[in-house]
């Protein structure tokens, strides 16, 4: 295998879609802030995970994959953080007031803080590495390796544009603050979920 292949192309942007549309932590704190504060004031956030987790893909793809083999403890140690941070995340969903919560001063993700998080979620890493290993030929590799991460932002805007969409659409059944708060406390949970396989990686 020499380059990207047009049935190989095919093979990515279906394993770009798959992995972009079913739930992880993205997708869940994207439609906790659509459903908390509207469209487009979760742009920002929806902008930075599909562009950050491009960024991600080339800089795995170009040599930080193999820092971490090196260096196996690197990985540990980003996802303890990652870990960390994804708690403290459920917790501000599951405090979250909605609507009144950001009028008073609640602020949903920004661009950078959205791109930032990609190199603490484990599903990232996961998408990251499997996508480069599996379809990025050895042949012309830095030019593969931009076509893999340029497929997967051309995939994954439109996937976790629906999240937030649907985030939006929950709006209207969310207006009774006793059913905001079953709402985003399920989101936290379901955030909390996505550490299960890497709290049992680490214990391994």
């Amino acid at each position: 295998m020499t380059s990207l292949t047009p049935q190989l192309l095919l093979a990515l942007a279906l394993f770009a879609f798959v992995n972009s549309i079913t739930p992880g932590p993205n997708n869940t704190m994207l439609m906790a802030s659509g459903a908390n504060f509207g469209f487009r004031a979760t742009v920002p956030h929806l902008s930075g995970v599909a562009i950050g987790f491009g960024v991600m893909v080339m800089a795995v793809g170009l040599g930080l994959g193999g820092l971490f083999i090196a260096f196996p403890w690197l990985h540990d140690i980003l996802a303890v953080a990652g870990g960390v941070y994804m708690i403290w995340l459920a917790w501000r969903i599951a405090t979250s007031k909605g609507p009144a919560g950001a009028q008073a001063g609640g602020q949903p993700q920004t661009f950078w803080q959205a791109a930032a998080f990609q190199w603490v979620n484990p599903k990232a890493w996961a998408m990251a590495v499997g996508a480069i290993t599996t379809y990025a030929p050895a042949e012309h590799y830095s030019l593969n390796v931009l076509l893999v991460a340029l497929v997967f932002m051309a995939v994954n805007a439109p996937s976790v544009t629906i999240w937030t969409a649907f985030g939006v659409g929950l709006r209207r059944f969310l207006d009774r603050p006793a059913v905001l708060k079953a709402f985003n406390i399920t989101m936290a949970v379901l955030l909390l979920t996505s550490l299960i396989p890497l709290a049992m990686e680490l214990a391994a």
